[in-house]
């Protein structure tokens, strides 16, 4: 029969060799997270030797690419100077063709835009059968008696009217004015043969203000601006033209 005090002591022995135990393991802990310190070091030791190197091989790309940055930068200059004046020659002359070519582009809108519509407008206007419509455009005729040369963009005969077009890339107040006052009342001069017709005048341009339409309805004209059909009539609705 086990008496009390050799419980105690066998107790304490599986204590004792159960401390051993753990001491070895705690032994053998130590001694790896030693080693892997160890490698740790080594490693900072070579990862700061590799990032020395880097950042001075870094710093050399750099200063060769600044080095050649500043010879480029001076090498252009020095081309540029030499080509300035021819440069800027040449770039004036393509800068007239290219004006001269938007001129006639902006020129062409009688022909392509305004004319086409205009039997439309007289139609819807003044109900001409559009079989008694004669069209014509960039028409060119003398005053017969100031014998001045006078330029028509359009002009267009129906029934009992004359209709004269002028259009303009960028209509103005003072081009309205001029027109209805001073040529219009003229056409009969250069157009002869018509001198039994009224005369009523149509002013056109791709976009137009409507302060400028109000001001072309109280000059009598019919105004003709960019719309759904191609070119619609921007008069108000019941607008009478002023027949010269």
């Amino acid at each position: 029969m086990i008496t009390g005090l050799e419980q105690q002591v066998a107790q304490h022995e599986y204590s004792i060799v159960e401390l051993k135990a753990m001491m070895a393991q705690l032994m053998r802990t130590v001694e790896q997270n030693s080693n892997e310190f160890q490698e740790f070091k080594e490693e900072m030791r070579l990862s700061r030797k590799q990032s020395e190197q880097r950042m001075h091989a870094y710093q050399e790309h750099t200063d060769e690419s600044i080095r050649t940055y500043q010879e480029r930068t001076e090498e252009l200059i020095r081309v540029a100077d030499e080509r300035s004046e021819r440069e800027i020659r040449e770039f004036r002359k393509e800068m007239r063709q290219q004006w001269g070519e938007l001129s006639n582009k902006m020129g062409t809108i009688a022909e392509d835009l305004i004319a086409p519509s205009i039997p439309r407008v007289v139609r819807d206007v003044f109900g001409c059968d559009t079989s008694n419509i004669e069209s014509a455009v960039r028409v060119k005729r003398i005053h017969q008696i100031t014998r001045n040369n006078q330029k028509f963009d359009v002009v267009v005969s129906c029934d009992n009217y004359l209709l004269i077009n002028e259009t303009k890339s960028k209509l103005k107040s003072e081009y309205i004015t001029e027109f209805a006052k001073k040529l219009l009342p003229q056409v009969h001069h250069f157009f002869p043969e018509h001198a039994d017709k009224h005369v009523v005048g149509i002013i056109s341009s791709l976009y137009v203000d409507d302060s400028l339409v109000k001001y072309g309805e109280r000059m009598g004209l019919i105004v003709l601006g960019f719309g759904e059909n191609v070119m619609d009539v921007l008069n108000s609705e019941g607008f009478k033209p002023k027949l010269f």
